[in-house]
C-alpha cells in the first residue's frame, strides 16, 4: 500500500476505489439521526466523500410518497455506496444489490454484508461468499464486510472484490478494535484497500484503525449516537487524518525501560 521514501517514512498512496481516487479516507453511514438535516449537517462535517445507505431501511427513490435521503446527500456530490444491511441470506443480498442498482441509474459499486443472526450481526461467511461470487459476475463493484479472518479476507480479495472491509468489533458495540493483530496480518497480504468497517466508538478508535496502516475507515453508530453527532463527525474526521500521519511517520520503537529523552555524551556534569 506504502513504500519508503529517502527518509525512511513510508510515502502516503492515495485512496483509490474501483478507479476513484479519493481524498477522505473517512466513510460514513447515515442511519440513526434524529432527522435528515442532522443528517446532512454531520456527514459535511465529517469531509467523507463516501457515503453508504442501507437499502433496505432507507429511501432512496422506492417510495415516492417520503421524504428521499438523496435530497439532502446528493449522488453530484457524494459517492452513494448502497449496502445490504438487514440481509441474512445471499439471495436477499443480490436482490438488494440489484435492487439499487434499478434506483440509481445502473450504479454498480456496493457494500456487501450477509448477516448471521440478529445477536451478534456477525457476518455470515459461507453466505458473503456466495453474494460476492454472484454480484461480480453480475458485473457490481463489491465492497466486502468481513470477519478479521485474515484467510477470508483474502479469499475476498481474488475472488475480485474491489475493497476488503474487515470488523473492528461488531457492528454498534464502540469496543474499538478488538483484534489489531489479525487486522495487520490482513493488511501485510492485501493489494486492495482494506477498510475498518463496525465497532468503532469514539476517535481514538479510528486514529489507531488508522495506525495499523488501514486504508480507511467506515463507521455509522460512533457518529449518529453520540450526544452531539455533528461535533462526533468533526473528531473522527481530525482522528482519520491523524492516525494516517502517524501511520506514515512511522511511531518509535517500544522498549521495555527508560530512555532519556535528551542525549548525556558530552555533559559538562
Amino acid at each position: 500500500m506504502t513504500n519508503p521514501g529517502s527518509d525512511n517514512t513510508l510515502v502516503d498512496k492515495p485512496l483509490v476505489i474501483d478507479g476513484k481516487t479519493y481524498q477522505s479516507r473517512l466513510l460514513v453511514g447515515t442511519g440513526k439521526y434524529k432527522n435528515l438535516d442532522e443528517t446532512r449537517e454531520a456527514i459535511a462535517v465529517s469531509g467523507a466523500e463516501i457515503v453508504t445507505v442501507a437499502v433496505r431501511r432507507t429511501n432512496i427513490g422506492q417510495n415516492p410518497a417520503e421524504p428521499n435521503l438523496l435530497d439532502v446527500i446528493s449522488p453530484d456530490k457524494y459517492t452513494i455506496l448502497p449496502n445490504t444491511a438487514g440481509c441474512y441470506t445471499a439471495k436477499d443480498a443480490v436482490r438488494t444489490c440489484k435492487l439499487a442498482r434499478e434506483l440509481l441509474g445502473g450504479h454498480e459499486l456496493v457494500k456487501l454484508e450477509v448477516l448471521g443472526d440478529q445477536k451478534t450481526l456477525y457476518p455470515d461467511i459461507t453466505e458473503t461468499l456466495i453474494a460476492a461470487e454472484e454480484l461480480i459476475k453480475d458485473g457490481f463493484k463489491v465492497m466486502v464486510y468481513t470477519t478479521d479472518d485474515p484467510i477470508i479476507a483474502k479469499r475476498l480479495e481474488e475472488m475480485g472484490c474491489v475493497a476488503v472491509m474487515p470488523l473492528g468489533a461488531p457492528i454498534g458495540s464502540g469496543l474499538g478494535i478488538r483484534n489489531p493483530y489479525n487486522i495487520r496480518m490482513i493488511l501485510e497480504n492485501a493489494t486492495v484497500p482494506i477498510l475498518v468497517d463496525a465497532g468503532v466508538g469514539t476517535a481514538s478508535d479510528a486514529t489507531i484503525a488508522m495506525e495499523l496502516g488501514c486504508d480507511g475507515v467506515l463507521m455509522n453508530t460512533a457518529i449518529a449516537a453520540a450526544q452531539n453527532p455533528v461535533m462526533m463527525a468533526r473528531a473522527m474526521k481530525g482522528a482519520v487524518e491523524c492516525g494516517r500521519d502517524a501511520y506514515l511517520a512511522g511511531r518509535m520503537p517500544r522498549k521495555l525501560y527508560a530512555s532519556a529523552s535528551s542525549p548525556i555524551d558530552g555533559t559538562f556534569f
